[in-house]
């Protein structure tokens, strides 16, 4: 049944629910949808909210940019209200740096879960943390006005997100590398030529492109996705042999399931 109210609507996040779909939208454009750690915990909080029902998380972003990365006033004496600020946070423990990131992390490990599939449209800038946030999703499908770009380097700071592991295996280390080292911005071409991208269309096209997606990826049957989605995930850990052994395991389950002779 289709959720017309948000399940969450706070710190610049939006989740909404239609039946099978769920769609999280980022919703502060005047800020070009920048990210703070109330943010990270919204995100967090979205992923726990999501019904069992849920099959596809759309991510989406209101206005003309993405995301266009970390707040600033993240850098700031201050930081944000009711915050510690990243200088409080460098001045703890070394435990306790790791507990803060790790929590911030949490807003970005939920999307690769084997029960959905995560897709995420982006437009116009995806910063820093916008670009680590449409990499922790499964699909990406961008506008081509689409400008990533990996700027923590050049901050003195390394991109801590969760994105740098599917940036390598989407692109390989040395390309992988040369984007954070560098900064510079990847485009819509170079993206999906690249692997970035699964699919680059007009601005226009975006929403319409993302739907039809979606309704391929919820057309496919539950079980058998799920399945598809652990193997391939655990491929590149994997021999070939270890492969060859956990598609058949896979597979077995399936015609047991297919059979009605499941457990």
């Amino acid at each position: 049944m289709a959720s017309f109210d948000p399940l969450l609507d706070k710190d610049g996040v939006r989740l909404t629910v239609d039946d099978a779909i769920a769609t999280v939208t980022l919703t502060n454009p005047a800020k070009r949808n920048a990210q703070s750690p109330a943010l990270w915990r919204a995100l967090a909080e979205a992923g726990r909210l999501l019904p069992g029902t849920v099959r596809v998380v759309v991510l989406r972003a209101e206005g003309k940019s993405f995301s266009a990365g970390l707040d600033r006033q993240a850098f700031t004496p201050e930081g944000f209200d009711g915050e510690p600020s990243f200088i409080d946070l460098a001045r703890g423990s070394d435990a306790e740096l790791d507990a803060a990131i790790a929590g911030y992390q949490d807003g970005f490990t939920w999307w690769r879960r084997s029960d959905i599939v995560s897709v995420a449209a982006v437009q116009g800038h995806a910063i820093g943390a916008g670009f680590q946030l449409a990499l922790a999703c499964d699909l990406r499908v961008v506008a081509d006005d689409v400008q990533f770009a990996m700027r923590e380097t050049g901050l003195g700071l390394v991109p801590d997100l969760t994105g740098t592991h599917p940036l390598v295996g989407l692109v390989g280390y040395a390309r992988a590398l040369e984007i954070c080292a560098t900064g510079r911005f990847v485009g819509a071409e170079e993206a999906q030529r690249t692997g970035l991208a699964n699919l680059a269309v007009p601005a226009g096209r975006l929403d319409d492109s993302v739907g039809e997606l979606v309704a391929a990826l919820v057309a496919a049957p539950r079980d058998a996705l799920v399945e598809t989605k652990a193997l391939l995930q655990g491929a590149v850990g994997r021999t070939y042999e270890e492969q060859r052994v956990a598609e058949r395991a896979a597979q077995g389950r399936r015609l047991r399931d297919l059979a009605g002779l499941s457990d």
